[in-house]
């Protein structure tokens, strides 16, 4: 039997999304530019996924704009902050040392076009000290990117209250929200962020299909050029049935969500507390202020992609660390900059769970990585 573990990675697409999506892949197939009646059937369901998407996420319709996944969005809103910013003489911008590349490699590009950048270190679990932000702001302070939750080792941002320093200062505030959407409570008015980033496949909604919150003040520039659509920031022919399958997805975690927090956080802590009894393991982030189904343990003096493989001889799929970076042999940046050693992030494992994992699976989990640990040892 097969265990997929790797939701971090992509989710399993919902019957509620596919549902939603088929009549668009088939017979709904119409433009939404369109004037006729195909095309204005496909532009209504494109602002029927607008109102449910901004409903759940406590925005406004004209708040939210759809895109083509999480990458994009981050840097439509780290591009659009900036470029607001150099226009009226603030070139400073501050993130943090575990951010996804999607944020980090944006803003080394906007530091070789005249940007100062300013990363802020974490503390042993990942998590930044909101004072150290409130310190780094300054008078030509563009922006100040931060993550909701770590894609890698899940720990949580203090967001909410980065969001009211940034209120209090003036500054912009961008989170990354792509690991908690679906999964967490995601509000904007509650987080008080002018920018949120999410992509629909981590709450089981397709693929290529992203969302960006942009508080309505907040300056939102093109990064694709063309037509009209999306009122202008985004050009090219909207991706209907991703559309739709996103709102699906979201409407669908949002009413389970509560539910699911408690059923994956108890499987959650059932692993970790297996893992832990392995000798030498090291549970990475925090314990409490993580993601319900993150797990990241490391294992020194192991190779964690040697483990990672056996564990899918063995029919479990996880992986070491973020799908985006799993090609480069490199230790994670993210588990360096928490403090572990080379040889302690060379041997991490990231699992995760979502609501369609079981107690068995976490039983066999537990086992088959004891069994691959001595045999490797």
């Amino acid at each position: 039997m097969e265990i997929y573990a790797d939701n971090g990675a992509t989710t399993r697409l919902s019957s509620a999304a596919l549902d939603a999506m088929l009549p668009f892949l088939k017979d709904d197939f119409g433009n939404p530019s369109s004037i006729h009646s195909f095309g204005i059937k496909a532009a209504d369901a494109i602002s029927r996924a607008r109102r449910t998407v901004a409903c759940r996420l406590g925005a406004r319709e004209d708040e939210i704009y759809f895109n083509s996944g999480g990458s994009e969005s981050i840097t439509q809103a780290i591009t659009s902050a900036a470029e607001y910013g150099a226009e009226h003489g603030k070139r400073h911008i501050i993130t943090t040392s575990i951010e996804h590349h999607a944020v980090l490699n944006t803003m080394e590009r906007l530091g070789r076009s005249g940007f100062e950048i300013t990363v802020l270190p974490v503390g042993t679990d990942g998590t930044v000290d909101p004072d150290s932000v409130r310190d780094a702001i300054r008078d030509d302070t563009a922006l100040v990117s931060v993550m909701f939750a770590n894609n890698e080792i899940g720990t949580f941002q203090p967001v909410r209250e980065i969001g009211r320093i940034c209120r209090e200062r003036g500054v912009l505030f961008h989170t990354d929200a792509v690991q908690a959407t679906g999964h967490v409570p995601v509000n904007a008015g509650d987080i008080g962020a002018d920018y949120i980033s999410a992509s629909a496949h981590k709450f089981h909604g397709p693929k290529g299909a992203g969302i960006l919150f942009a508080r309505r003040e907040a300056p939102v520039s093109e990064i694709i050029f063309g037509g009209p659509q999306e009122r202008g920031a985004r050009a090219g022919t909207e991706n209907v049935p991703a559309v739709v399958g996103a709102a699906a997805a979201l409407e669908e975690a949002c009413d389970t969500m509560d539910e699911n927090f408690r059923y994956v956080t108890s499987l959650r802590e059932k692993l970790i507390d297996g893992l832990l009894e392995i000798p030498g393991t090291i549970l990475n982030g925090s314990r409490q202020k993580r993601l319900p189904g993150n797990v990241n343990v490391s294992f020194p003096g192991i190779s964690g992609e040697s483990l990672a493989i056996l564990l899918d001889l063995k029919g479990i799929k996880v992986s070491t660390g973020s799908a985006c970076n799993s090609v480069s042999t490199e230790p994670s940046y993210v588990l360096t900059a928490i403090g572990r050693s080379v040889d302690e992030a060379l041997g991490s494992l990231r699992i995760t769970l979502d609501e369609t994992n079981t107690d068995e699976d976490a039983d066999q989990i537990i086992r088959a990585v004891r069994e691959a640990v001595i045999k490797l040892r």
